[in-house]
This record gives structure tokens, sequence and C-alpha cells, in this order.
């Protein structure tokens, strides 16, 4: 099937807005499944089932703990879901300012026929950083549809963006990840980036994040020594 990487139209911002909101939301799983499945979850949640058994009430066992994993998952949910919110009232209102306007910044879609007809089945983009006399490119939005993974479509894209960045004699290639993006991070590792840093991001309170269980990465790919 083929496969055309070109550069982000105006017509292509609702497919696009589908595949932000898709690629955010679905992690939401994955990250309830990883928080409730650690040892000190699966502790407060038996503890719980425990207290509230001799509490007097069978009901009370199975409310208490439920209670819990309502918590955790909203937690979990809304650390995805804020981060939506905050992308798509911010930079993703409008795609050809942010990222077209400047010529050190840069805005990919990944087009493929699809019974006939295009279809955009990933997307990624880079913004131009200065730092002191250092100047890299910040990679963004690497998304890619399900139906699309495990083809190589992901590693083609993120090389789009470093091919980008070495042709404007940028030192480095840096970009921000979650922890729960297991996939994501080793592909990054495969292309060369190394984790830089860790932290816990604000897009919604801190103890929400805290909760979820959740760091964001700062990965980073050197282009010059």
């Amino acid at each position: 099937m083929k496969l055309v990487i070109r550069q982000y139209r105006p017509s292509d911002k609702d497919t696009v807005l589908t595949l932000l909101s898709d690629g955010s939301l679905e992690h939401i799983g994955p990250c309830f499944h990883n928080a409730m499945t650690s040892p000190l979850y699966l502790a407060i949640t038996l503890a719980l089932c425990v207290a509230g058994y001799m509490l007097g009430s069978v009901l009370g066992a199975v409310v208490l703990p439920g209670a819990w994993v309502g918590l955790i998952y909203y937690c979990c949910y809304e650390t995805y879901a804020s981060s939506l919110r905050q992308k798509l009232r911010t930079d993703m209102q409008d795609i050809p300012g942010n990222y077209l306007s400047r010529p050190d910044d840069n805005f990919w879609v990944a087009e493929t026929e699809v019974d006939g007809r295009a279809q955009v089945m990933g997307m990624v983009a880079v913004v131009a950083k200065q730092s002191g006399k250092e100047r890299y490119g910040e990679m963004h939005k690497l998304i890619v549809s399900p139906s699309f993974r495990r083809v190589g479509l992901g590693s083609r894209l993120a090389q789009t963006v470093v091919d980008f960045c070495k042709e404007r004699g940028f030192s480095k290639v840096v970009l921000d990840t979650s922890s729960t993006r297991t996939a994501s991070v080793a592909l990054y590792k495969k292309l060369g980036f190394n984790l830089v840093l860790s932290y816990t991001k604000k897009t919604c309170p801190f103890w929400i994040v805290k909760l979820a269980m959740v760091k964001n990465l700062i990965m980073e790919k050197q282009l010059k020594t």
C-alpha cells in the first residue's frame, strides 16, 4: 500500500483532531492497568476489602474497594483528558499558525489510499527552539492510527523530524512522552533517543497525576558531536 508523508493542509484538520483525541484517550486503559496492578494499589484494594468486611458488611467489602478503584480510574482518565483539552484549545486551534508559519517548524501527515479515498493515518510535528546559542527541534504529536501500527510508520514519521532537524543544523531533537506509552518509548530508544529527565506534568491537579502513577519523560537524540 502506497503511503505518502506530506505537509499538513487545512482540509486535514478534522481527521488530525480525531487522531489526536483517539491517540490521547487510548492510554487511559493502560494507565489504569499499570496503577491498579502495582503492589501498593493491590495492597490498598485488599486492605479496603478486609476493612469493609470487618465493619460487618459484605456490601462494605465491595463498596470501599469499588470507590477506590473508581477514584483511580477517574485520575487516569483526567490525566489524559485534561492534557487533550489543553491541546485542543491552544496549539491545535490554529495548526498553520502554530506549526507552519515559521520556516523551522513543520507539521506532517501520513496519507494513504483506502477503498479509493485518501486517508490520513498518522501525523507528527516539530517546533524550533533556542537555548542560548543552541538551536534544537521539539517533536510533537507523533500519532499513528491503530490500523497502521507495527508497519514502520511511526519510525518513518519520527525519522522525518530527525532529517528535517539535521537539514536545519539543529543540535538535537527533544520530545516529551509519558511513562505509560511503552511502545512509543521503545520506538524512540530504537531510533537513538535517550531518557534525560522524568517529571510530573501539571495539566491537572498534582494529586490526580500522582494517584494515576504517570510520569512524563523527556528524551533527546543528539544530532551533533
